[in-house]
């Protein structure tokens, strides 16, 4: 494990794209969500073929309320502990969940409690991993290639949101629940030999004084206020707080209403999806071979008003094709917006604090913004999608004039 500790400089970093070491850790990232989508392919497959309706929404929710109770914990332990060391837990633990419930799967039915009792440990499981994959890359490639790794990040994500379905629904036909749940756990061993060869460069502070270790409570309430203090992390983290809760309750849920709404029937739906998810590639891609964006607070800015403004006028439009190319401009604005946030962040936290950063960001995403499903739903049975979506927009507009009115996120710039 020594060997693991090598110091890259940053003057000798190659690009991310071209560097072994974050493309070691790019492939064991992506084996890990695609075994995270083939899970959640196997456990649906098991719910509805255990329970009713209800019942399989009680399994698939079950996992959220861990790991929103947990993140902010798991940036605790992320911090105290090497995060390369808490993502290897976290991927050796699920290997061993899901293979036991495969196994189980294959000897008798799965009863209800089972599935229940599973989703709520992968997903306090979770709890641990997205704070500590946040925190790595600083600690695998240079300042100056984050936001190539954002986009690279990015990449991967589409990926397995695109692999993942179609490799659990193969797996289901061939073997049914259990083989789909045991490709998910060789999916999660993967991961692991990939991650024992990254190289991890340590990091020092920032030069800023640092609290005395205490507790785990008083480490997280050191790592909040810190955020809030921070110029620019604090203004950032809000920035993309308040538009999780504007944008993505439009997004799933606001528009599969309007796709009813309009009559587009699945494939509208299909192609509007795909337009988001073709616009949020292309901005992964631009910044994974551009690597850094001059003047990147206000480009980051920029992208959110488009944005913004393409989702609150996208169920204005009459026809199918308008809204395609909508989505299209959502999607890129938002993979743009996204991945420069988080690159800023990153590049701006001590790195004493990463771990409890991400925690926060990630909570915002997996906490905060579902809240505004029921909300959205509600208010488009009652007034349509039109005034739904310019509503949710304006709102997201709100983060514009956050960023605006901070001088350092207008002035941010990524490291050379």
């Amino acid at each position: 494990m020594a060997a693991a500790r090598t110091v890259l400089p940053e003057s000798a970093t190659p690009p991310a794209h071209r560097d072994g070491n974050v493309l070691r850790w790019l492939a064991a990232y992506t084996a890990s969500l695609v075994g995270d989508s083939v899970y959640f392919v196997a456990l649906a497959w098991s719910a509805q073929k255990t329970a009713g309706p209800t019942e399989v929404g009680l399994i698939m929710a079950a996992g959220a309320l861990p790991r929103a109770l947990l993140m902010l914990g798991g940036g605790v332990l992320a911090d105290r502990l090497d995060p390369r060391r808490v993502i290897l837990g976290s991927d050796a633990v699920r290997c061993l969940l899901v293979l036991s419930v495969a196994a189980a799967v294959a000897l008798t039915a799965p009863a209800l409690w089972l599935l229940v009792a599973v989703a709520l440990v992968f997903g306090a499981v979770d709890a641990l991993f997205v704070p500590a994959i946040g925190a790595l890359p600083p600690r695998i490639t240079g300042p100056g290639q984050l936001a190539r790794v954002a986009g690279l990040r990015s990449l991967s994500m589409r990926l397995s949101q695109i692999a993942g379905p179609p490799v659990g629904g193969l797996a289901m036909g061939i073997g049914g629940a259990a083989a789909a749940f045991t490709v998910a756990g060789l999916l999660f061993a993967l991961s692991l030999p990939l991650l024992l060869s990254i190289r991890v460069r340590p990091l020092g502070t920032s030069g800023e004084a640092q609290p005395e270790p205490g507790t785990a409570w008083k480490d997280l309430l050191d790592g909040l206020r810190y955020i809030r203090r921070h110029r620019l992390i604090g203004p950032l983290v809000a920035v993309g707080a308040i538009c999780e809760l504007g944008l993505v309750s439009t997004l799933n849920v606001g528009m599969v209403l309007l796709n009813a709404e309009r009559g587009w029937g699945p494939s509208g739906y299909g192609w509007i999806v795909g337009g988001f998810g073709a616009g949020a590639t292309a901005g992964a891609v631009l910044l994974a071979t551009v690597g850094r964006v001059p003047r990147a607070g206000l480009t980051m800015t920029g992208a959110l008003i488009v944005g913004c403004s393409a989702a609150a006028t996208i169920a204005l439009v009459p026809s199918l094709r308008a809204a395609v190319v909508l989505a299209v401009i959502v999607g890129l604005s938002a993979g743009l917006f996204g991945a420069l946030d988080n690159t800023l962040i990153q590049t701006a936290a001590d790195p004493a604090y990463l771990g409890r950063v991400t925690s926060v960001v990630m909570l915002t995403m997996v906490g905060l913004a579902p809240l505004g499903y029921p909300v959205v739903g509600a208010a488009i049975g009652a007034w349509g999608a039109a005034p739904v979506f310019v509503g949710c927009g304006a709102f997201a507009g709100l983060g514009v004039a956050v960023a605006l009115a901070s001088g350092p996120v207008r002035r941010a710039e990524l490291p050379r």
